[in-house]
């Protein structure tokens, strides 16, 4: 069994910074790839950025500049440093792994519980 455990999430002032942090564990032989998914209420789930395990990142046009992901691999562990945060910014942030496991191996994907990010105006 694989565990998301994501940390991180507050409350900040437009133009602040947080740093989510989303550490994987459990019977995972590989990370391929993880990444940041955000839902704010009212509205759909929207990918917000990843990354692989060999550094290639992505990001939504709207938090291009701002966010910055970054992975950890010896810790299987994802980050996502939030910069010039904005009130549009405020949503549920959810951690997505996608990896290797069991025999024969086969990739997996999973996404955590979410943290909780809200900017006040």
């Amino acid at each position: 069994q694989v565990q998301l455990v994501e940390s991180g999430g507050g409350l900040v002032q437009a133009g602040g910074s947080l740093r989510l942090s989303c550490a994987a564990s459990g019977n995972i032989f590989s990370i391929n790839a993880m990444g940041w998914y955000r839902q704010a209420p009212g509205k759909q789930r929207e990918l917000v950025a990843t990354i692989t395990s060999g550094g290639s990142t992505d990001y939504a046009d709207s938090v291009k500049g701002r966010f910055t992901i970054s992975i950890d691999t010896a810790k299987n562990t994802v980050y996502l440093q939030m910069n010039s945060l904005k009130p549009e910014d405020t949503a549920d942030y959810y951690c997505n792994a996608n990896f290797r496991a069991g025999w024969p191996l086969k990739s997996f994907d999973q996404l955590g519980r979410g943290t909780q990010v809200t900017v006040s105006s």
